[in-house]
């Protein structure tokens, strides 16, 4: 690769990890082109990004956005993401489909983080789901008020 090559990823990543809230860094070897692409499909479909980086250049941008603590060795590939449940679920499901598959370690909001914190953070629920229990948490009362009056109403009914 060329020296300006080097430097044009070095930027790019260190923009990308810069600007996230979660960096997983797992380790793939022994999968296929296959598996890699229907990681690659699955984090699309949770804006998640997938990338596999020599470990210097991916070490070099990490440090420019601020993030220490993890040293990189043997074959990795790096997802990111804005939402830190969204990446840690991308991990963690494609690492329980695929034994050869595992998650390192990673950043969670530019702190480092070993494997049980980003597992914890995959169990989590995600962040539709949290916007769906707290619309519900906050209709609740709306909800048993109508209950309240419709029953009111029938109750009007029957003694007429």
């Amino acid at each position: 690769m060329l020296k300006s090559k080097k430097a044009e990823v070095i930027e790019q990543l260190t923009n990308s990890f810069a600007d996230t809230a979660a960096v997983v860094i797992c380790d793939y070897k022994g999968l296929t082109v296959s598996d890699l692409e229907s990681l690659r499909k699955a984090a699309r479909a949770k804006d998640t990004s997938v990338q596999v980086v020599k470990n210097t250049l991916a070490t070099i941008a990490l440090k420019n956005a601020d993030m220490t603590g993890v040293e990189l060795k043997d074959t990795n590939i790096f997802i990111w993401s804005d939402d830190v449940i969204s990446a840690a679920k991308v991990a963690a499901d494609f690492a329980k489909d695929n034994e050869k598959f595992v998650i390192k370690a990673g950043y969670l909001d530019k702190e480092a983080a070993d494997v049980a914190k980003i597992e914890a953070f995959a169990k989590l629920p995600g962040r539709e789901e949290l916007l769906g229990m707290l619309a519900a948490t906050w209709m609740a009362p709306l909800t048993n008020l109508a209950f309240g009056i419709d029953a009111l109403r029938k109750k009007k009914e029957e003694e007429a």
